[in-house]
């Protein structure tokens, strides 16, 4: 699209203004302007584009050739991408203030860089010293493959890219990043959208692999406009509480793999720590001969955690008991009262409730359901659940115990860990009876009463 405008040329010197004046600024010559057309051309939206022009092919025709994958030395973090970074793709990192973003990110491409993959780190929140400090306290020397850089403008990014030419680029945060001819400030809806929108030309156009750090809110969605999230091929999320020294990072979309996986690591002075075997990290601190304490197995992607419930029942002082819920769901464990209330007869009414998952983890799968209701009963009447049971299963309103998705994986990690009993819904056992039988030993349930009488009459 053009537009024209007038202006008016020096004819002596060639000097140029907007306006009519009668002496010239440059040359001092009087009455030496005249008049002339100029034609402006509206740059591009984004500043790169592609050089060939994409064409229209039929599907059968297509032929896609599987282009080597980028591995670092953390496992956990490849088998979240897919089995490592691919080339030219758009990943969104999301966390809390100090969860572990950048110390990630900074170990993923030092990885890389000993490899001979060439690594852009762009720090726009920390200036180049404070970036080597942290990289000293990581134990990351990195070398010539490893580049950082302070900045915030995006065209001055965009010309070290350009320079560089990296496999992998690393932004450190989007919400920082600015483009000049955006009067909106650094941040702002405008901002990160437009910004996040010429990193995903630049990845898909140059084949770069680009990594994108974004802040969260108060309710831990990352900051900006939803469309960052769908524009990205990858999210990742870091939760976790800072008190505690483990982190989950956890896949919720990915288009060159599966979502919902999830990698425990440990944060320690060196830096993250894979943690190979999840269930054996939560439950190495159990105390065995407790109450209000039961084993249960959930799980996370494709795999299988195996975590401690512990409950504790006490007399309330108050005209309002308490009910408090750490790592479950507060609507969830209100539910589960009530059906001990109801369907069972359990007077919870003038009792305290406070049920907790050992370690800080979160869940929300209602397989934990029977876990929970166990290890309150056990609070309430002061008994103790044998160390070898493992509880699963969904509790319904009417007290009924539902089945729930593959249950051959939580039994094989629970018998690789040494527990023998399970307590398991009937509608499960059916399939699993002939493998495990001579192994364990599994206990049928239909409804809550049989669990109670199993463990405690």
């Amino acid at each position: 699209m053009r537009k024209e405008r007038t202006i008016y040329s020096c004819t002596t010197c060639g000097h140029k203004e907007p306006r009519w004046v009668g002496q010239c600024r440059e040359c001092a010559n009087w009455n030496t302007f005249l008049e002339s057309a100029a034609e402006d051309r509206e740059p591009p939206r984004f500043n790169f584009q592609r050089k060939e022009v994409a064409k229209a092919l039929p599907l059968k025709d297509l032929v896609i050739s599987e282009s080597p994958r980028i591995k670092t030395n953390l496992s956990e973090f490849d088998r979240l991408l897919g089995g490592g970074i691919v080339k030219g793709s758009f990943t969104l990192v999301g966390g809390d203030p100090g969860i572990g973003k950048s110390t990630l990110l900074l170990q993923a491409a030092s990885a890389a860089a000993k490899q001979g993959v060439v690594v852009l780190y762009i720090s726009a929140e920390e200036s180049l010293e404070q970036t080597f400090l942290r990289a000293q306290r990581l134990g990351v020397t990195g070398n010539d493959n490893l580049l950082v850089l302070s900045e915030t403008n995006f065209s001055a990014i965009k010309k070290n890219i350009e320079e560089i030419d990296p496999d992998i680029v690393i932004v450190d945060s989007i919400q920082i990043i600015y483009k000049n001819d955006i009067p909106s400030a650094p941040g702002s809806f405008v901002q990160v959208r437009e910004v996040a929108t010429e990193f995903m030309h630049l990845a898909k156009g140059r084949g770069i692999s680009i990594f994108l750090i974004g802040h969260v809110t108060k309710t831990g969605e990352i900051a900006g406009p939803k469309m960052l999230e769908h524009l990205v091929d990858t999210v990742l999320y870091f939760e976790g509480e800072k008190q505690q020294n483990f982190r989950l990072l956890r896949v919720v979309k990915n288009r060159f793999g599966s979502t919902d996986e999830v990698a425990v690591f440990q944060m320690t002075g060196g830096g993250l720590v894979e943690v190979c075997n999840p269930s054996q990290f939560f439950l190495e601190e159990r105390t065995k001969e407790s109450t209000g304490s039961v084993i249960v197995a959930t799980l996370e992607g494709s795999r299988t955690f195996l975590v401690e419930v512990q409950a504790l029942v006490t007399d309330t002082v108050f005209a309002t008991p308490s009910r408090r819920a750490s790592g479950i769901d507060q609507n969830r464990l209100a539910l589960l009262l009530a059906v001990l209330e109801k369907r069972v007869g359990y007077p919870l009414h003038s009792r305290d409730v406070f049920v907790s998952l050992a370690g800080g983890i979160r869940i929300a799968e209602c397989a934990i359901d029977l876990g929970v209701i166990l290890a309150i009963i056990s609070s309430y009447s002061n008994r103790i659940i044998p160390s070898n049971v493992v509880a699963i299963g969904e509790v319904g309103l009417s007290g009924e115990i539902r089945g729930i998705p593959r249950i051959e994986g939580r039994l094989k990690e629970a018998i690789h860990l040494g527990f023998k009993k399970f307590f398991i819904p009937k509608r499960n056992s059916e399939a699993i009876m002939k493998e495990f039988s001579s192994k364990i030993q599994i206990i049928p349930l239909e409804v809550v009463e049989e669990a109670i009488d199993a463990l405690f009459v």
